[in-house]
């Protein structure tokens, strides 16, 4: 069995994705951050970065209780443990992994700093929060590049994708708005339509 700590962001929602799109169990521990549950003394022992999402899985290698932290690790560790989602091929696991780093080290820092700048921050200031909005909506422009005349990121589906539509989804507003990007579009529903997606949105949401 794996625990999830998560709460509602898109970093949980990705490993709660792909949880159910490896069908492996777990069940959902919720930290509330606007309750500052993630600074308690017993969270702090699981993260001392005090962030979800966290996982506890109590069968890891050897048999061996595993705790791990930061979405992209545990995709991956989730990956390889149900053997789906990342090729074995090393020049298709690489193009994998360049589009999973893409989207936690560019997509997903932009979308961040929205949320920081436009919730968090004690200074709420909307040229900040334009900023990084214009920023991410330049690496989505990327994303739906690479999407002109393929069905996935890396051509065939993988964590790549599973990473990204969770900031699709909280972002979608801001890109109907700005329109142009008919490819993420067309990925993003049918991502949408998976129905572990929708049970992985739904246990961390």
């Amino acid at each position: 069995m794996i625990d999830l700590y998560a709460w509602q962001t898109s970093n949980c929602q990705r490993v709660a994705i792909l949880l159910e799109e490896c069908g492996l169990p777990y069940r959902v521990r919720k930290v509330d951050l606007f309750k500052g549950e993630q600074q308690s003394p017993e969270f702090l022992k699981l993260n001392p970065a005090a962030a979800v999402p966290v996982i506890v899985d109590s069968d890891g290698p050897g048999g061996k209780p595993l705790t791990l932290t930061q979405s992209g690790a545990i995709d991956v560790y989730l990956a390889e443990k149900s053997g789906k989602f990342l090729p074995k091929d090393p020049l298709a696991r690489v193009h994998t992994m360049q589009w999973l780093m893409f989207t936690l080290s560019d997509c997903a820092a932009a979308s961040m700093g929205v949320f920081l700048l436009s919730v968090v921050s004690p200074d709420k200031s909307p040229p900040n929060v334009s900023f990084f909005e214009q920023r991410l909506l330049r690496m989505l422009r990327v994303a739906d590049g690479q999407l002109a005349g393929r069905s996935h990121l890396a051509d065939e589906l993988t964590i790549a994708d599973f990473a990204l539509y969770p900031i699709y989804a909280a972002r979608k507003a801001l890109v109907d708005a700005n329109g142009g990007l008919a490819n993420l579009e067309r990925w993003s529903g049918a991502i949408a339509a998976r129905p572990a997606v929708v049970r992985g949105m739904q246990a961390a949401a």
